[in-house]
């Protein structure tokens, strides 16, 4: 009889676990798709005393977004689902690149060869076909759109495939980075992993959040400097500058809090 109440017990310990775990995730998802319905893949401009407005009641982070508002005009924020920073890249890159045809014809063919110098890599031609031929098309829908260019920009990146499938390439771009250079990169990996598992498990699938390896993988495949503002309780009134790859002219400016990336217009 004893055994009989323990093991119903133990039944009982195990479906309220089973659950908890399902409520867990019910609430998970509710939370994504109130983000969902709520926010835009990529925001309109914003000026930067949106910012200073969110943190009226904290001084630290008020007097940090004034210190911003110095220097920069304007904001974009992205949709916080862990792609924001591919996101939050492509968008602003593809942006300045409308004001640069050399820039623009350069980044073309450097996009252009990138699915060959994956398949080198090992990546599987039929995998990554249909990404890169969404990224070539949105290249040449921008490219090709004169001056509604910023319009067709900011409708393509807000259409949930043609914005996912950019974010998916320019994961892959990333991955094939760390990859070519695993032995300078095996440095910044954690733990046993191998670069290899660190690129299957944080770098390719959707959803995982972005730190100073990939900025620094992704920067130097696409040859373009990157600028982080870190905005966070650290010492000082100054939010932080990191450029991306070490020494290079910034391109791109984007304003970071805790897992987080938006686009700054200087």
């Amino acid at each position: 009889m004893g055994d009989q109440t323990a093991q119903s017990k133990q039944t009982e310990n195990t479906v309220a676990e089973i659950n908890q775990d399902e409520l867990i995730m019910q609430q998970q998802r509710q939370i994504e798709k109130e983000i969902q319905d709520t926010t835009p893949l990529v925001g309109e401009k914003e000026s930067l005393k949106a910012l200073e407005s969110e943190y009226t009641t904290d001084e630290i982070y008020l007097s940090k977004a004034k210190n911003l508002a110095q220097i920069y005009s304007f904001l974009r924020r992205t949709r916080p689902d862990g792609n924001c920073f591919f996101r939050a890249f492509t968008y602003a890159y593809l942006e300045k690149l409308l004001n640069n045809k050399e820039e623009y014809t350069k980044f073309r063919e450097l996009a252009r060869k990138s699915k060959d110098d994956l398949v080198e890599l090992g990546f599987p031609q039929f995998t990554i076909e249909e990404f890169h031929d969404t990224l070539m098309e949105v290249i040449d829908k921008v490219g090709e759109s004169g001056e509604n260019g910023h319009a067709e920009l900011h409708k393509l990146f807000n259409e949930q495939t043609y914005s996912d499938y950019i974010v998916v390439y320019l994961r892959l771009i990333t991955s094939g980075q760390l990859q070519k250079e695993a032995e300078f990169y095996q440095n910044f990996i954690e733990g046993d992993r191998t670069v290899k598992e660190f690129c299957h498990q944080e770098v390719e699938p959707m959803y995982k959040e972005s730190d100073h390896i990939h900025i620094i993988a992704m920067s130097t495949a696409l040859n373009t400097g990157v600028r982080v503002r870190y905005m966070d309780r650290g010492a000082g009134t100054e939010v932080t500058a990191h450029d991306f790859p070490e020494g290079s002219i910034p391109s791109v400016h984007l304003l970071y809090r805790p897992g987080h990336y938006d686009i700054l217009y200087p």
